[in-house]
């Protein structure tokens, strides 16, 4: 798809894997073309699930830092917007999502795994948001993202002093899912999304988004969103399929429509 950004689809898990070496920088290009695979694996009918991956020994060990030596405050300005947006479309995939992290996912890369569903990490593995360091911070959803989900004291830690965290402690406070050994952590990270592809793809991406959405509203306006999606998916061929197939004791096949 790009220069080193790709979206590779098999038996229905599309792979989203960044391959710019040695490291996997996030520069401008590779910002976009990250923007554009998960668009990709969001509208293909063909992807039901969705592995992002880091070719080579690291995820991705964050931003290129040489773009943030020139870039003037105008700049970022305009620029800042699109950053986060690019892996807001990675988080707005639809469909279930894994990280499957080895070697770095620091700053930028910390926060593209963040906004994936789940993340599978190596036992060497390191994650961490260490922007502070440079006098600045995160600015791709690391603020938001890592706060959701481990809490504000804990992400306060880890970004007031930019320290990287082991996968032992990665796993302690939630930043983690599964870890397993460096070798195994993408068969792992397909494994875990493997059971989705042939689940009801729109009850999956409405529990997605009632989820999602919630965390962001009042409980009652959560409620509200949840009854509208719960309704919605009885005008679904999946829910028919689902609700006769358990009368009938049977194991349902869904179509994903």
């Amino acid at each position: 798809m790009g220069e080193f950004v790709r979206l590779e689809i098999t038996d229905g898990i599309g792979t989203i894997r960044l391959e710019r070496p040695p490291v996997n920088a996030l520069n401008t290009q590779v910002q976009e073309e990250l923007r554009e695979a998960a668009q990709a694996a969001a509208t293909d009918p063909s992807v039901r699930a969705v592995v992002v991956h880091g070719a080579g020994k690291h995820f991705a060990a964050g931003a290129d830092i040489t773009e943030f030596t020139t870039v003037t405050y105008p700049e970022m300005v305009a620029r800042a917007g699109a950053l986060s947006s690019a892996f807001d479309a990675v988080a707005r995939i639809p469909k279930p999502v894994v990280a499957a992290i080895t070697g770095y996912a620091l700053g930028g890369g910390c926060e593209l795994a963040l906004a994936c569903d789940w993340r599978v990490i190596a036992e060497d593995a390191k994650l961490g948001q260490p922007e502070i360091k440079l006098g600045i911070i995160p600015g791709a959803g690391g603020t938001q993202r890592l706060a959701r989900l481990i809490g504000p004291a804990k992400a306060k830690d880890l970004i007031f002093s930019g320290r990287m965290v082991d996968s032992e402690e990665a796993l302690r406070i939630g930043l983690a899912d599964r870890v397993v050994p460096a070798a195994e952590v993408y068969e792992t990270a397909v494994a875990l999304v493997k059971q989705y592809t042939t689940g009801p793809a729109l009850a999956l991406r409405a529990a997605k988004q009632a989820i999602d959405g919630g965390l962001s509203l009042d409980l009652a306006s959560g409620l509200a969103l949840e009854s509208h999606l719960f309704a919605g998916l009885f005008a679904t061929d999946d829910r028919l399929e689902g609700t006769t197939a358990f009368v009938e004791k049977r194991k349902p096949e869904f179509s994903g429509s």
